[in-house]
């Protein structure tokens, strides 16, 4: 039997489930670690084993150099899930961790893995153009209003202490870079079901864009919208939790 790794640098597991449990890799939006989905991992648990990717440059690994790319991020992330390729996977992904989500679960089905489904939340379809293109973050102020009209899971309660703007924005402007440099060609798809899902009233993404995801799969697509904005999923773990538990039991689609 394939030896899982407890932990390494790039995936993280809070709580523990059954040896055989089904599995989904949790990748978080822009400026998160892995720690954002410690909620989601403790209700999962036991039913569903949560892996959550941490990406370098932040929490206990601030002390390394930022990716800025996605394509780059999903090829470290795809050799880092590795030990767990034999088993049928689900990921799942909000706001930036939906883009690096699904070019890992690209090099994934390349390497004839099983991705049971992959969950798109808070993101517009790759092959769009990324809305923050356009916005200014050059400055730190720029930043912040940035984050702010994003939502309560980025910032709208920003402490003001400048040793922690320190240490948080470089993740965050990184983060927003690599998320409006990148796009997808139209033609990328999945095998897998993808399920889109949207916050009603999010600022940065209309649920028209995250619909546009049935575009990327050969398989089925569902869309699934809730009250709420870019950080909907706040307030919705249960919901959340009980979307996953269902695609990892095949029932996605």
């Amino acid at each position: 039997m394939t030896e899982r790794p407890k932990r390494t640098a790039w995936i993280r597991r809070f709580h523990t489930a059954a040896r055989d449990a089904p599995h989904v890799v949790l990748f978080p939006h822009s400026g998160a670690g892995a720690t954002c989905f410690h909620p989601l991992s403790r209700a999962l648990s036991p039913e569903v084993q949560a892996l959550a990717v941490q990406y370098p440059g932040r929490q206990d690994r601030i002390a390394e150099p930022c990716v800025a790319d996605v394509g780059e991020l999903a090829d470290r992330v795809a050799e880092e899930l590795e030990p767990w390729a034999d088993l049928p996977l689900v990921l799942f992904g909000h706001s930036l961790g939906s883009a690096v989500a699904f070019e890992t679960a690209v090099r994934l089905e390349r390497r004839g893995a099983t991705v049971r489904a992959l969950f798109a939340s808070a993101r517009r379809a790759p092959s769009l153009p990324p809305e923050g293109s356009s916005r200014a973050l050059d400055t730190d102020a720029e930043l912040l209003d940035a984050m702010r009209w994003l939502g309560s899971g980025s910032g709208a309660s920003l402490p003001e202490d400048p040793v922690f703007l320190e240490l948080v924005l470089p993740a965050v402007r990184n983060d927003f870079h690599a998320g409006n440099h990148y796009r997808a060609p139209a033609g990328l798809r999945l095998t897998c079901p993808v399920i889109g899902l949207a916050g009603e009233e999010d600022p940065a993404v209309e649920v028209a864009e995250v619909e546009r995801w049935s575009e990327h799969t050969t398989g089925p697509f569902r869309l699934r919208t809730f009250p709420g904005g870019h950080f909907y999923l706040d307030d919705r773990v249960e919901e959340i939790r009980e979307e996953i538990t269902l695609a990892a039991a095949g029932a996605a689609g």
